[in-house]
């Protein structure tokens, strides 16, 4: 994680690869299928993100083979994947990061999968995040609005005021968000 707590791009990948497993065992080939699918429809094709492999979460205890098979030996493509007790405290932490700045495709990635995923945290921690959401969105919201009056005329001004547009209605759905988790 940076030191602000947000995910880096690995671990957005680990946030896909944990929920997906959270709400249910895989095998290992519908799971990379899912992963790559997911994060390529939302930031489109990356091998930033892609290049993380599911091994090194074998590796590290987070999830295992419902086979047996150990972690340092080969899956085949059909083999069942399902979290463990390590791998829930682990998506829990990552669940329960902060978002960055909206800007980025990260953190529509980070947002999407938090979305994915809210279901799967308890009710407390659910409003936590919609209330994380809708501060970014606010946050996000005081820089446009600053630029917008630094920059008040021309194409720019138009371009802001849409910008601002869509904050505030990203905000106030956070906002609503958090009223019905």
């Amino acid at each position: 994680m940076y030191r602000d707590n947000t995910l880096i791009p690995a671990e957005a990948v680990r946030l896909a690869a944990l929920g997906s497993l959270v709400e249910g065992e895989k095998s290992y080939g519908d799971l990379a299928r899912e992963i790559r699918f997911f994060v390529a429809r939302i930031v489109g094709p990356s091998l930033d993100l892609l290049g993380s492999s599911l091994e090194l979460l074998r590796l590290e205890g987070l999830i295992a083979a419902r086979d047996g098979t150990a972690a340092t030996d080969s899956l085949p493509d059909d083999s069942k994947l399902h979290v463990t007790a390590d791998g829930r405290v682990a998506f829990h932490a990552l669940m329960t990061s902060n978002v960055r700045g909206l800007a980025s495709d990260l953190s529509r990635l980070v947002i999407a999968l938090k979305m994915r995923f809210l279901p799967l945290l308890e009710a407390g921690d659910r409003h936590e995040q919609a209330e994380i959401l809708a501060e970014a969105c606010e946050n996000e919201l005081a820089r446009l609005k600053d630029l917008r009056q630094s920059y008040g005329e021309g194409f720019l001004a138009e371009w802001l005021d849409h910008e601002i547009a869509e904050a505030t209605e990203r905000r106030d759905w956070f906002t609503a968000l958090d009223h019905r988790v």
